[in-house]
């Protein structure tokens, strides 16, 4: 009967132990405590002012979405009826507004035919293209993304180093 005791409280033990041993065990990169619940985030407003008044935001690398760098809080819903931000950067508005044009890539099908509008499996375009906000990030990174060159830009200067060459 004593042994049997013994064993069982030795038993018990080791299970308190090691319960605390793993509680401590397990913490996030962020350094919090993973079974208590995430802190809510302070909300950041939008970098990004009135349409045309803002520099495009520089690419972190070369297949990267570029982002919104305007404000869109009073922008309507991009739904199936419209998608105000064709207004600006669709094909037929983009030069009379100044505004970038929307991707080649937007006028190409699932199945890679060319079309005259926009291919309605991009016509969400928050899904890829996000406002810009300042906001710190969550982890440390070393991150260095390849420098973005424009396909015109990338061009020209292949054509001007061409030119130096004669």
């Amino acid at each position: 009967m004593k042994t049997q005791l013994k064993l069982s409280m030795a038993v018990l033990a080791a299970c308190f132990s090691f319960s605390a041993a793993a509680a401590d065990a397990a913490k996030s990169m962020r350094g919090l405590d993973v079974a208590a619940p995430d802190p809510v985030a302070a909300e950041k407003s939008y970098v990004g002012k009135r349409p045309g008044t803002q520099q495009p935001v520089a690419r972190t690398f070369s297949t990267q979405p570029p982002v919104i760098p305007h404000a869109v809080e009073n922008f309507d819903e991009i739904n199936l009826e419209t998608n105000q931000c064709l207004d600006c950067h669709g094909a037929a508005n983009y030069q009379k507004k100044k505004a970038p044009k929307v991707g080649d890539s937007h006028f190409v099908n699932r199945d890679g035919q060319k079309l005259d509008e926009a291919s309605a499996g991009r016509h969400n375009c928050v899904q890829c293209h996000v406002p810009q906000v300042d906001a710190p990030p969550l982890v440390d990174s070393d991150f260095k993304g390849e420098p973005y060159v424009k396909k015109t830009d990338a061009a020209t200067a292949a054509a001007a180093k061409k030119t130096k060459k004669n």
